[in-house]
């Protein structure tokens, strides 16, 4: 019997799957690094960074910092048992080309 693919949906869009290897490898990210490493405009990544915070993958912390209101992301246990799970799945289906 085959396998269906067990894709995150909220995960497997370029943008966010870029937004969590990236964050999965931090405790903390600003949004601003998120943004030059992206290469992307601020509302491009709210709204990849709402979609996981809505689906619990990531929370969000705002903080005063050197006068200004600074945004900070974390990736949730959830969002990287999700993420390890949909990396997994992709190497399987890396295999099967191989």
């Amino acid at each position: 019997m085959t396998q269906l693919p067990v894709f995150d949906p909220v995960i497997h869009a370029p943008g966010r799957l870029q937004l969590c290897a990236i964050l999965s490898r931090l405790d903390e990210a600003e949004f601003a690094m998120l943004r030059e490493k992206l290469e992307t405009s601020d509302s491009v990544l709210s709204k990849h960074l709402r979609l996981l915070e809505e689906a619990g993958y990531i929370s969000i912390r705002k903080a005063a910092r050197d006068g200004r209101q600074r945004t900070w992301l974390s990736m949730t246990r959830a969002g990287r048992e999700a993420f390890s799970a949909h990396v997994r799945e992709l190497q399987r289906l890396a295999g099967l080309a191989g």
